[in-house]
């Protein structure tokens, strides 16, 4: 990579970095590394806490919406092009890392029967415990928890809670957990 190259990342980066910092309600821990054409839109309201030792590979999104809160604890590693979208709260316990492509959405639109409500939404957070691994394209929905030490494959949808110590690799065993309770 060229001089120019490594300038434009760190004028980017910065840029970046600067709509955290502006927000009132946010703050960055020690030792946060940010990669290449990371994304954050941030709502005045909203808060973004950033614990330290925190590592976002290339292409992450984050998205508050009005009064949102997401907490990323000490230690959690992101991979490329993960995203976080949030209009109430989101909290990922620390020494938990994503693959590539993890999604999670603490909300959906409304749905009458007929309609798809393009404004309005239906909320609830989400909490990762800590010690997790999140495989490559998971993606987690709203109103989940996902306890301590716990294993999702690539590519699962969740969409029900995981209680600690699990690990799903796919779909059908959410299934089954759900029939446990």
């Amino acid at each position: 990579m060229g001089l120019f190259s490594k300038i434009i990342f760190k004028i980017l980066k910065e840029n970046s970095l600067e709509v955290v910092r502006k927000n009132k309600n946010s703050k960055i821990g020690n030792a946060f590394r940010i990669g290449n054409y990371s994304h954050f839109s941030i709502h005045p309201s909203a808060s973004l806490l950033i614990g330290s030792r925190v590592n976002l590979r290339n292409y992450c999104n984050f998205v508050l919406g009005e009064n949102a809160t997401v907490i990323l604890e000490e230690n959690v590693f992101m991979n490329n092009y993960c995203s976080i979208n949030a209009i109430e709260r989101i909290e990922i316990g620390e020494n938990t890392l994503f693959g590539e492509g993890v999604k999670l959405y603490d909300h959906n639109h409304e749905y009458n029967g007929k309609v798809v409500e393009h404004r309005k939404f239906k909320s609830s957070p989400i909490k990762i415990g800590k010690n997790c691994w999140l495989g490559s394209n998971v993606t987690v929905l709203k109103g989940v928890t996902i306890g301590d030490n716990c294993i999702i494959g690539a590519g699962c949808l969740i969409h029900k809670d995981i209680p600690a110590n699990m690990i799903i690799k796919n779909i059908i065993e959410l299934s089954t957990i759900a029939h446990e309770k």
